[in-house]
Formats: structure tokens, C-alpha cells, sequence
């Protein structure tokens, strides 16, 4: 109080100074020291009543007028010494007062030190006075604290204690892998326990641990689930393999009932993998009833020899997390890459039947263990994603089998697989897993297996062929050919009235063929059974690859065999004898799937067999390739003519070559006689003409440039011998003088030149009942001209001889009438 007494004195001082110091006004006019004195006036009562900053005010001064400042600074203390005045009047004032309160501050402070005394000598009495009593308070106060604190203490023990207890549960199902009750035990810890004691730091780490106990729960049963996907893709194969086989004996089984269905009523069953059968009035039947190798084995199902408690037991838990659908996608993501790692083959998968086997395998226990899957959990796997697995396996399926069946050539092989294709789909479809496909695939195979066994049996045509000796069977005794006609249905009255020994007219291969045709039918037969098709279906399927057998398999081996080179006439004449044979045992071949299909020949669209078009085409080829021999022989004995065609009168005699020729054709004609129908009179016709014909190209041949009358003579000779083996009948059938009419155009045409009658060829030309009808101009010329040329050569003086002249005269005349005859025909 004090010192803002003594501030204020200053601040009236100070303004006293202020007034005392502010000089005189300066003689001027008296407005302008009015307005002069009241700015400054203002300014100075500005200066003094604001605190801001006063730049602004003392800038005013200094720009309003030059020396205005100096005026200022003399208002200024003239201002300061009036304050100082009035200050000092003040403190004049107040003086007295100052000095009094002085003086009674003085006084009151020696009562103030006696008071203070005796406050502190009451205050130590009274402290030595209640020590006592505080320190026995104290003790109460802190057995009071004592006593709460432990109360409290128990309370919030007996709070702790079962979160304690959880939490050592907790651990205690950890370490025993009993993660799907310890996720139990967290919920009942966080919703429960912990929130009764969440203020206490064990509890909060006990809070902060659990969703690390969680994840660490979530890693560890992921890690069973890879260990059981693992698992399961190492024994796929195994529980494919139980599958397949337990299917197969279902097969086995049903077939057996169905048998004695026939004898008596029984109940289809209907087959199931675990370990027992449904029939259809609700019964149970045991399926290894059907196998007695197999009654007391334990029939083994997809849980037996798989754990899928791994898959339960991640599904709980991450069910309980709250994360199932990361499990089920997860799940099916890896399935999925599963399914595309069993679906694909080993490269030599189509060299043995046991690769098959282990694809059919892995893909069953494939799909086995989901159908558990589907059927044990709930949405882990749905219908919709088995079938859309399915049918993504089922499309490769179908397009490794095709390509690796397409690789196969051993039939053997191939039927195997079509089994397995078999056993494979119906245990699928006892999965309820479609198909239909499969068996559409099978249709494939099977058009792959007819192309094997067609091959195969090509080869065993081939060297049945090879090994035939092309004669008739010998038959010694009634057993021989009783032995013969078990294998081949021949029949012939004449030939069994015929004493032993005897011969049967086809040769060995012709039973084996049958007995072939017969296995191959066999063959084609197995593959048909377990294709679920009807009988006219497998009657049809039968027929089909028999016509292939006959149409082109063995129609090609005939072919072939008729072209070879070391095939002679002799040889061609069996195959002729033989391709008939085998077309009579058509139809009993067509008796035979008969009797196998039980389908009746009869029905609508039973196809018919090929063989009788078969074995016609062989048996044509074998008589066109008999012509052709023929033929060609009959060029190499024509190409040794030697004819001296000079010659100036004949031997008298046929020429050597064309004896030879005519006892060849003599003794294979004979030969011929046992050729069905008129095989061996076109044979015999057919060598005429060419001989007829090679004889008339041989005279008009243009390299031959003379033919002397002798020549003449000599040819006519050997055209008289053709004549005579004609008129012979070499091969008996023919008509009057039919097969001398092969050499009608030689005839007429050497009997023109040797009577040498021209006027009546040349008067009878064009008329139907000529002489000399078959006598072409052309060819009559194309011969004059040959002897006109030896006329001249060898008659150098026969232009002194009369008949010579004439002759040449007659000759000339005839040419340019045969000239203008050949003209007129080509004009």
C-alpha cells in the first residue's frame, strides 16, 4: 500500500514537472496560438493517457510544421514542470498522514511479537500433549488400512481367481491340441471373466495374448489342414484303388444275382461304398457275399483310411473365429489345384495298363474324399463345386484318354483300358457323379480298338497267306476231315461219297481264315459287355467291325496277295477257289453273332455282312490278275519268235516258240477246270485274243519293213496251230467254233495273201456276206506294201519275166485301190 502510495506521489510529481517545465506561448498572432496551443494540447494529453506505441503521434509533430518540434519540446516542459508543481503539493498534502500510520505500525508491532510468543509456547504444550494420543492413532489408522486393504485383497482375489483358472485351462488345452475347446475357453475369458477384473495388468496381458493365442491356433490347425491335404493327395491312390475294386465286386456280385434271378426271384441290389448294399424293398445285404476269396476282409471306406479330423477341426475353429469363409475359399482354392495336378498323366501313361490304373485311382480318391467332404459338413464344400470340379475333370478326363488311347496299338491293352474306363465310371456314378460322357468316350475306344484288332489281325491274315501252300486239303482219314469241317462249314455230297484219302477243294488257309474271323468276333464281343447297351445295339456294333474285318482288312490282305509278284497262275487259280468258299460261309458267320446276340436276323435294322462283295472284288481281282499273267506269259513266249521273214518257202512246220506256248496254255487250262462258273472260259478266250492279237501286231509291227511269201506261208502255219488248240476245246463250255473265232481276223487275212484273191476282197468289200469281211483295208495294205518291197529286192529280173510284170501290175493296182478304200474310210 505503501509503494503505490509513493507511485502515485511520483506520477503527480512528474506531472507537476510536466506543467512547471511547458514554456510560454511565442508571440504570435492569437488565432494561430489558439490552434497551435490546442494540438499540442492534444497531443500531449494523448502522449499521456495511451500505452501503445507513439510512433504515429511523434511523426505527427515532426511532419505538420518545420521547428514545430522544438515548440512541442517547450509545451512538453512546460507540461512536465506543472506536473512536478501539483505533485509536490500533493506530497505536502499527505506528508503528516504518512508519518502517523508510521507511528501506529511501530506500536502495533511489539503486541504482534508477544502474541507470536505465546501462540508457539501453547502450540508445544499442546504438542507434547496429544504425541500419545496421535501415535495410537496412527496404529489404529493403520490396522484400519490393513484390514480394508486386505478385504479388498480377498475380493478381488476370489474375482482373479477363476480368470486364473481359465487361463491355466487354456493352456493346459493348448498343449493338449485341443484348439477347438481352448477358442471355447478365450470367448468365456473375454466375455465373462476378464471384464470382471480388466484393471489389473495380468488381465490386460492376458487380453493382449489372446488374439495372438487365436492366430497362433489358426497357423497351427492351417498347418493340419496342409499336413491332411497332403495326406490325402498321397493316398488318393489308395482309397481309389478301395473304391474301385469294392465297385467291381459289386459288379461282380450283381451279375451273379442276376443269374440266379433267371432260376428265381430276386431283389437288384444297389451298390454303396460303405460296406453294405441297399436293394430295393429296403433290405440289407453284405456285399462281400458275392466274393467268397474275400468274405471275412474287412471292406475298408474313405474315413477308414483317411483322418478327416483335421478338416473338422480347422472348419470348427475357424468357424468359432468368425473367418469361415477364408477357410472354405482357401480349401477349395488348394482342392482345385489338386484336382488339376491328378488330372494330368505320366507321359507313358498309354504303355501299360498299371498307368491307367493309377490315374483312375488318384481321380477316384479324389473325388471319393469330397463326396465325404460334401456329405460330413455343412457348406465346407457344396454340390454345385463338386460339379463344377467334375465336370473341369471330366472334360480332361476325355481328352487324355483319347490321346493317349490313340497312342495304343495292342488291342489287349486297349480292352484293359476300356475295363477300367468301366470300373471307373460306375463307381463315380454310384457317387452320383454323371457319366454319360465316359460311356459316349468308350464308343471312341472302341472304334480305337476295332483299329487295333484290325491291325492285328491283318498281320494274322497276312501270315496265314505267307504260310499257305495254295493246294487243296489232303484228307487221310474220317477224323481229318471231320477235324477240317469242325473248323470250317464245308458240305459237298460228291467229295464225302468219296473214299479216303481225298482232297478238299480250298486250301489250309481257308478254315483258318474263318476260325480267325470267328476269334476276331470274340474279340469285338469283349469289349461290348459292361457298356450297359442293348443287345441289337451289340449285334449292330458286331456286325459293323466284321464288315470292316471282311471289307477292308482282309479284302486289302487278298489284294495284296494277289499282286505279289511270286503269286502264279496256279496260285491265283485257290485264291479264285478259295474266295468262293469263304463267300458261302457268309451267312453262317451271320449265324454265329446270332446265336451270341440272340438278336434275330430278321429285325429292322440289323446290318447285313459285306463278305459276299468281299470275297466277289477278290475273286475279280484274282481273275483280272490271272488274265494279266496269263497275258504277260504269253508276251514272253511270243517275244522268242525268230521268224526269218525272207524266207523263200516254209519248214513245213510250226514254229518251236508257239508249240511251247500252246502246251503251256494246254496244261493250264487244265488247271483251270476247277474255277467256279466261266472264270475259266474268259481265262481261255481272253489268252486267245491276245495271242490273236499279238500275232497281228507282230506282221504289222512298223519296224517289220519286208515279209516274203514264205513267211507268209510259215506264219499261216502257226495261225493253223492256234486254230487247231481252238478247236480242241481247251476248257470245255464253249459254243460250236466260239473260241476259233479269236483268230478270225488272222485267218481271213493270211487266206486273202496266200490265194491271193483281190478281185473278190476288193468286188465283196462292205458286203455283210464277204469273204474277207474281217479283213481291214489298212491292215491289207500296210501287209501288200511289206511284199511289194521284198518284190522288188528279191526279183531283180522280174521286169524281164512277163508273170512277174503282171504280178508286180496286179499288186500295184491292188495298193492304189486299197489306198483309195482306206481313204474313203477316213474321209
Amino acid at each position: 500500500m505503501q509503494r503505490s502510495r509513493s507511485q502515485s506521489v511520483k506520477r503527480e510529481m512528474a506531472s507537476v514537472r510536466v506543467h512547471a517545465a511547458l514554456p510560454d506561448p511565442p508571440s504570435q498572432s492569437e488565432e494561430d496560438n489558439k490552434e497551435e496551443e490546442k494540438a499540442f494540447g492534444n497531443i500531449l494529453t494523448e502522449l499521456e493517457s495511451v500505452d501503445l506505441p507513439l510512433g504515429t503521434t511523434l511523426r505527427s509533430i515532426y511532419d505538420d510544421q518545420p521547428n514545430a518540434h522544438k515548440r512541442f519540446m517547450e509545451k512538453l516542459d512546460a507540461r512536465i514542470r506543472n506536473h512536478d508543481r501539483e505533485i509536490e503539493k500533493m506530497c505536502n498534502f499527505h506528508h503528516q498522514g504518512f508519518v502517523d500510520a508510521i507511528t501506529e505500525l511501530l506500536k502495533v508491532r511489539i503486541d504482534a511479537e508477544k502474541l507470536m510468543g505465546q501462540v508457539t509456547d501453547t502450540n508445544r504444550r499442546l504438542q507434547e500433549a496429544g504425541r500419545e494420543v496421535t501415535a495410537q492413532t496412527e496404529e489404529v489408522i493403520c490396522c484400519r488400512i490393513q484390514q480394508r486393504n486386505m478385504a479388498t485383497t480377498v475380493e478381488k482375489l476370489q474375482l482373479c481367481i477363476p480368470v486364473l483358472e481359465m487361463y491355466s485351462k487354456l493352456k493346459e488345452q493348448l498343449e493338449s491340441k485341443r484348439y477347438y475347446a481352448a477358442l471355447k475357453t478365450m470367448e468365456q475369458l473375454e466375455k465373462v471373466y476378464i471384464p470382471r477384473v480388466s484393471q489389473y495388468r495380468f488381465c490386460q496381458i492376458m487380453a493382449e495374448n489372446l488374439p495372438r493365442l487365436r492366430e497362433e491356433i489358426k497357423e497351427i490347425s492351417m498347418s493340419d489342414l496342409k499336413d491332411f491335404l497332403e495326406s490325402i493327395r498321397k493316398h488318393s491312390d489308395k482309397v481309389g484303388e478301395t473304391a474301385m475294386r469294392q465297385a467291381q465286386q459289386h459288379r461282380t456280385f450283381n451279375s451273379a444275382i442276376a443269374k440266379q434271378a433267371s432260376m428265381g426271384h430276386y431283389t437288384k441290389p444297389v451298390y454303396s461304398l460303405n460296406g453294405r448294399t441297399h436293394t430295393h424293398n429296403g433290405l440289407m445285404i453284405d456285399d462281400n457275399t458275392g466274393d467268397e476269396d474275400e468274405a471275412d476282409e474287412e471292406i475298408l471306406t474313405a474315413q477308414d483310411l483317411v483322418d478327416f479330423s483335421p478338416v473338422y477341426r480347422c472348419l470348427h475353429i475357424y468357424t468359432v473365429l468368425g473367418d469361415r469363409e477364408t477357410f472354405e475359399s482357401y480349401y477349395r482354392k488348394q482342392r482345385k489345384k489338386q484336382a488339376r495336378l491328378v488330372l494330368q498323366p505320366q507321359a507313358n501313361m498309354h504303355e501299360t495298363v498299371e498307368g491307367y490304373r493309377k490315374y483312375f485311382n488318384q481321380i477316384v480318391g479324389f473325388f471319393v474324399v469330397e463326396d465325404h467332404i460334401l456329405n460330413a459338413t455343412q457348406g465346407l464344400v457344396t454340390r454345385a463345386f463338386t460339379d463344377e470340379l467334375w465336370n473341369m475333370a471330366l472334360s480332361k478326363i476325355i481328352a487324355v484318354l483319347r490321346t493317349h488311347s490313340s497312342y495304343c496299338d495292342d488291342p489287349d491293352l486297349v480292352l484293359e483300358l476300356k475295363n477300367l474306363i468301366v470300373i471307373f465310371a460306375d463307381t463315380l456314378q454310384d457317387y452320383g457323379f454323371p457319366v454319360n460322357r465316359l460311356f459316349d468316350l468308350l464308343f471312341e475306344v472302341r472304334d480305337q480298338y476295332n483299329e487295333t484288332l484290325l491291325k492285328k489281325w491283318a498281320l494274322v491274315f497276312r501270315e496265314i497267306f505267307e504260310l499257305d501252300n495254295y493246294s487243296p486239303i489232303p484228307v487221310e482219314t474220317e477224323d481229318e476231315y471231320k477235324l477240317v469241317v469242325s473248323r470250317f462249314p464245308f458240305h459237298d455230297a460228291e467229295i464225302e461219297k468219296q473214299d479216303f484219302p481225298k482232297k478238299l477243294p480250298m486250301s489250309q488257309s481257308v478254315p483258318q481264315i474263318y476260325t480267325q474271323v470267328k476269334e476276331f468276333i470274340y474279340a469285338s464281343l469283349k469289349f461290348s459287355e459292361s457298356l450297359h447297351r442293348s443287345s441289337t445295339e451289340i449285334d449292330d456294333m458286331l456286325r459293323k467291325s466284321t464288315n470292316l474285318l471282311l471289307t477292308r482288312t482282309l479284302s486289302s490282305c487278298l489284294q495284296n496277295l494277289i499282286k505279289k509278284p511270286h503269286i502264279g497262275l496256279t496260285e491265283l487259280v485257290q485264291i479264285i477257289i478259295n474266295t468262293t468258299h469263304l463267300e458261302q460261309a457268309c451267312r453262317y458267320l451271320e449265324e454265329f453273332i446270332t446265336n451270341i446276340t440272340n438278336v434275330s436276323p430278321e429285325t429292322v435294322h440289323t446290318t447285313r455282312l459285306y463278305g459276299l462283295s468281299t470275297f466277289k472284288d477278290a475273286r475279280h481281282a484274282a481273275e483280272g490278275e490271272i488274265y494279266t499273267k496269263l497275258n504277260q506269259k504269253i508276251d514272253e513266249f511270243i517275244q522268242l519268235a525268230d521268224y526269218e521273214w525272207g524266207m523263200a518257202e516254209s519248214d513245213g512246220r510250226a514254229s518251236g516258240y508257239l508249240m511251247d506256248l500252246i502246251n503251256f496254255l494246254r496244261s493250264t487250262f487244265q488247271v483251270f477246270t476247277h474255277l467256279p462258273g466261266k472264270v475259266a472260259q474268259t481265262a481261255c478266250m481272253s489268252a486267245c485274243k491276245h495271242l490273236s492279237t499279238s500275232l497281228m501286231q507282230m506282221l504289222l509291227d512298223t519296224e517289220l519293213k519286208q515279209i516274203s511269201m514264205g513267211a507268209i506261208q510259215q506264219f499261216n502255219l502257226d495261225v493253223i496251230q492256234c486254230e487247231l488248240f481252238a478247236s480242241s476245246e481247251p476248257v470245255p463250255g464253249f459254243q460250236g467254233d466260239t473260241l476259233q473265232l479269236a483268230f478270225i481276223d488272222l485267218r481271213q487275212l493270211l487266206d486273202l495273201f496266200m490265194v491271193w484273191d483281190w478281185s473278190t476282197y476288193l468286188a465283196d468289200y462292205g458286203q455283210p456276206t464277204s469273204k474277207y469281211l474281217r479283213v481291214n483295208p489298212a491292215t491289207a495294205l500296210a501287209l501288200l506294201e511289206k511284199m511289194k518291197d521284198t518284190s522288188k529286192k528279191n526279183n531283180i529280173f522280174s521286169q524281164f519275166r512277163k508273170n512277174d510284170r503282171d504280178k508286180q501290175k496286179l499288186i500295184e493296182t491292188v495298193v492304189k485301190q486299197l489306198r483309195s478304200l482306206v481313204n474313203g474310210m477316213s474321209s
